[in-house]
């Protein structure tokens, strides 16, 4: 990635100067939130209705349609989707719901097709959603309107090297101004070149909060990843910044330090630290030195959410010669988050058993607090 150099050296010297204090990054106080906005469903029902199905967000990577007539099917926000570029490499999105009788209209996971026929009764649909073939229309369905009949779309926007839907807004999306002032950075990650190398699906019983405040701490990783990847990182040191209701985490390497007695014209950010991007609310980019992971996450519950680990690669690495590399970083990033994940499951069976009246956020998880109240005030916003 290119983050801007003036960036990159603020945050390096901060992570420095903290690691110099032998001091963690600190909010001012630690606080204690209460334990029904895990469980809740009614508070569930308000985070679908006030944030996933009101906020644009990533369904796919632009790779995962290659080119004309590729489709993909997935689920978010308890919806049905069906992605496709059409014939002139437009990428679209639609409800995967037949406009006749409303049954599922594609079944298979990914593919190439110029046309859609429903398994029920043949009604058929072009890859850009114009309905052009009902049997025996005359006689069943006088004077139908095709045009009426097209495929429920939804706003759609390719956006640096991502696939962005929204199920609020009416014609278009505008993923610029939703990203504010973290959008430079995204666009700075060079997707648009890069790949899906691997991708790792996995239902996890436990609230989507708990998933993401997994992530933006390193208070645990001595302890919760000792076998996999605490040596690789300080202990307890981490920054944030919010941009909006976007966050970037900087999780400093163990060869941070070796920066102090070196030129700061030389220092690169990439080298020495791991930058986590939280786009609010569905997705995050685990920035390493030569790749990143797509962290996605899609609440199916108020104790489900469906998590995708996908390992993004630069197109021209993926080689013969490269793919043992790319097979282990892989494992291991799957490895390390479903240390995560077994956890958040433990704390999520844990919510109801009484033994906590709340939970404790630590000045130095201050990030947590924050992404709380993002989620509160976009309940709020969209009431």
């Amino acid at each position: 990635m290119t983050m801007e150099r003036a960036t990159q050296i603020e945050l390096i010297r901060e992570l420095l100067d903290l690691h110099d204090r032998r001091s963690p990054f600190l909010d001012e106080h630690w606080e204690k939130p209460d334990l029904e906005r895990y469980q809740s469903g009614e508070f569930f029902a308000r985070e679908r209705e006030g944030i996933f199905l009101a906020l644009p967000q990533i369904a796919s990577h632009a790779s995962e349609l290659p080119g004309p007539g590729a489709f993909l099917t997935l689920e978010m926000s308890g919806r049905p989707l069906l992605l496709t570029r059409d014939e002139e490499g437009v990428a679209r999105a639609f409800y995967n719901v037949c406009r006749h009788r409303g049954a599922q209209l594609v079944a298979d996971a990914s593919g190439c097709r110029q046309r859609f026929s429903c398994p029920y009764h043949a009604w058929t649909w072009s890859n850009a959603g114009k309905l052009i073939g009902v049997p025996h229309e005359k006689a069943g369905f006088p004077d139908l309107d095709r045009e009426e009949h097209g495929l429920h779309a939804l706003p759609c926007e390719e956006y640096a090297g991502w696939i962005w839907v929204s199920f609020a807004a009416r014609d278009s999306i505008d993923v610029q101004s939703h990203l504010g002032d973290l959008a430079p950075d995204i666009v700075a990650m060079d997707a648009e070149t890069h790949v899906v190398f691997d991708t790792t699906s996995r239902d996890i019983e436990a609230n989507w909060k708990l998933l993401v405040e997994g992530g933006i701490e390193s208070y645990h990783f001595r302890v919760a990843h000792k076998d996999t990847i605490a040596g690789l990182f300080l202990d307890n040191l981490s920054s944030y910044r919010c941009f909006g209701p976007h966050m970037r985490s900087v999780l400093p390497r163990s060869s941070l330090s070796e920066l102090r007695d070196k030129p700061e014209e030389s220092w690169n950010i990439g080298e020495h630290a791991n930058v986590l991007y939280s786009l609010f609310p569905g997705s995050q980019f685990l920035v390493q030195e030569d790749h990143f992971v797509w962290i996605q996450g899609i609440p199916m519950g108020p104790n489900r959410t469906r998590m995708r680990l996908s390992t993004m690669i630069p197109r021209e690495a993926n080689t013969p010669e490269r793919q043992g590399y790319w097979r282990r970083n892989h494992r291991l990033t799957t490895t390390t988050l479903e240390e995560d994940f077994d956890l958040g499951e433990g704390i999520q069976r844990g919510l109801g058993s009484g033994a906590n009246a709340h939970l404790n956020f630590g000045r130095f998880e201050g990030a947590l607090v924050q992404f709380n109240r993002i989620v509160d005030e976009a309940i709020a916003g969209n009431a």
